[in-house]
This record gives structure tokens, C-alpha cells and sequence, in this order.
């Protein structure tokens, strides 16, 4: 990247990319079912989640961790002053995601047809909705917007991409467009395709970071090695699960060392999806600090230097996050 002076968005406001540290690219602090908190047998104790996740971060920043991205997106249970409290109690920064998706977890409003023919909404609606939350603030609903979010991150409907997917996906590209931050996408059935998609709105492919490439009809597919070769960045982002159709943490290890040999190591990214707190579905229990402690040493033990893992653990989500 050029010598300028990059900043990332995060809660507290614009931060010097060079102060990330080690970034957690893809994972959830409050993870919230879209209508939970009105469930009657739902608790939601924001003292007790805040001392959960303060406890989270705090072993994090202990291992050496320096920012997590929260990529949940808008209504996902998002707590912005939540998160700017925790940020300055345990001195972990924390980027916050607009965004939306798949469509069947969208509420009400956002599914209405706006025409006659009825068509899904449009992506110009939904570019204007993100580009707000980057140019104006996040919303803290209807009370005020709070700071920017670092990132538009989208879902694609697991059994293929929806004609509403499209205009999420479109409306997160035009809006990266717009305001200079990246588009972290998690695909549906077909990643180069849901992909592809986000490229046609002439959205340089560095600026996209393509989640989910460690399930195993990602890896079958060789989807992580074409995903690089386009430009953009690969997240294996699932570390630490070995079930629900994903690969190990071996084969995880193995295909990241193919890339760095293959000359793809600056377009890696690694993550746990890892939940902090969820309400109305069941938590990815892991610590924030899996990749750290627990998977560092598988990709050591392929071969890969110190220098290779500070790319993928540092200047990569730094390079990503970049307001540009």
C-alpha cells in the first residue's frame, strides 16, 4: 500500500491502520435471531453480556490480539455503545459492520415489494441505507447515529442467491464504492458467482473479502485459490469448527500453506466466527483467541515463517480494513 496515512472505522472513531495489531476479521459479539429480544422467555441483561464479552476480549488482547471486526451487520442484535464501552474498558478495537442478509432473515420492511409489479427492493435502496451508516453514523434506533461502521458485510442465501441477495449484494459494493470501505460477503451456494456479482459493480476485487471458503464444497470447489487469483481476499473463517460440511483445522492449515507457496499469502484472512454472546441460536463458544493459541501452531508446523503469519494476522485485515 502506498505511505499514506490509512485509517480504519472502528467505535471510537477513525483509528491508524498501522494500530490494529492482530485483527479477528470475522466474528460476532452479541449475536441476536432477528426478533429474539421480544421473545418472553429470551433474557437480555446488558451488564451480564457486557461483563461476558469484556471477560472475551481481555483474554484476546492478553494472547496478543489487537482489533475484532463484528460482522453481523444492522439488526443482528448490533449494540454500538455497548461495544464503544467495551472498546474502552478492555483497549481491543472494535469494528463494527452495516449490512444485511440472507433475505430470509430480513425483517418485514426490507422484503416489502416497493413496486407494481411487485420487485424486491432495489440496490440503490439498499446502497443508500449502508452508505448512511458509514457517512452519518450507525444507528442507534430512532434515538441517534453513532460512529462509522468499518465495513459492509452481506449473506447470500445458503441453497443459491436470491433476486433480493442481488440487491444487497450490489447495494454493499456500490456503497464500498461510495465511502472506501471494503464488503465482506458470505456466499451461498456458488462463491465465485456470489462474487462476481459484487466485481460487476466495478468494485476493485481488493476490496472484497469473500467469507465461508472453508466449507468443504468451497475447498472441493477450489474456490479459496480462484477467489485469490481474482484479487480478492479468501477468508477461511470458520477455525476451530469441524463439523456442519466445514473442513478440519488440518486441512485448514495445509490449504492456507498452498496459498502463501502458490504466492497468494497477501489475500489470506482467518477467523473463528466466533459468537460472544447469542440469544435465540446456539453460540460458537470458541475464544477470540483461537487462531492465536490454537492454530498458529498447525501453520508453523507446515512451514510457514513468523513474517508469513504476521501478513495473514496483520498487514492483510490491515490492507482490508483501509478506508480507501
Amino acid at each position: 500500500m502506498s505511505g499514506k496515512s490509512n485509517t480504519v472505522n472502528t467505535v471510537l472513531g477513525p483509528v491508524p491502520a498501522e494500530e490494529l495489531g492482530a485483527v479477528a476479521v470475522h466474528e460476532a459479539l452479541l449475536s441476536v435471531v432477528p426478533g429474539a429480544e421480544y421473545a418472553f422467555d429470551i433474557t437480555i441483561d446488558r451488564a451480564e453480556i457486557f461483563e461476558t464479552l469484556a471477560a472475551k476480549l481481555t483474554d484476546f488482547r492478553a494472547h496478543g490480539g489487537g482489533t475484532v471486526v463484528d460482522s453481523t451487520g444492522m439488526f443482528h442484535g448490533r449494540d454500538v455503545r455497548l461495544y464503544e464501552a467495551l472498546s474502552r474498558t478492555t483497549g481491543v478495537h472494535i469494528v463494527a459492520s452495516t449490512g444485511q442478509g440472507p433475505e430470509e432473515l430480513l425483517g418485514g420492511y426490507f422484503r416489502t415489494p416497493q413496486t407494481d409489479p411487485p420487485t424486491p427492493w432495489p440496490a440503490e435502496k439498499f446502497a443508500d441505507l449502508f452508505t448512511k451508516e458509514i457517512t452519518e453514523g450507525m444507528v442507534v434506533p430512532r434515538v441517534e447515529r453513532r460512529a462509522a461502521a468499518g465495513l459492509v458485510a452481506t449473506t447470500a442465501t445458503r441453497e443459491g442467491m436470491t433476486a433480493t441477495d442481488e440487491s444487497l449484494f450490489r447495494g454493499a459494493a456500490r456503497t464500498a464504492l461510495a465511502t472506501g470501505v471494503p464488503v465482506s460477503l458470505r456466499y451461498g451456494a456458488d462463491a465465485l458467482h456470489d462474487l462476481d456479482v459484487v466485481l460487476d459493480e466495478k468494485l476493485p476485487a481488493d476490496r472484497v473479502v469473500v467469507g465461508g471458503l472453508d466449507r468443504e464444497d468451497a475447498v472441493a470447489a477450489g474456490a479459496p485459490l480462484e477467489v485469490a487469483r481474482r484479487g480478492a481476499y479468501a477468508a477461511l473463517d470458520h477455525v476451530g469448527v469441524e463439523h456442519d460440511d466445514h473442513v478440519t483445522d488440518a486441512e485448514r492449515a495445509a490449504l492456507v500453506a498452498g496459498l502463501v507457496r502458490a504466492g497468494f499469502g497477501g489475500r489470506v484472512l482467518l477467523s473463528s466466527n466466533a459468537t460472544g454472546v447469542a440469544k435465540g441460536h446456539p453460540a460458537n463458544d470458541l475464544p477470540y483467541s483461537y487462531v492465536l493459541t490454537a492454530f498458529v501452531p498447525l501453520l508453523k508446523a507446515q512451514g510457514l515463517g513468523d513474517e508469513d503469519v504476521r501478513r495473514i494476522l496483520v498487514a492483510n485485515p490491515r490492507d482490508l480494513l483501509s478506508v480507501r
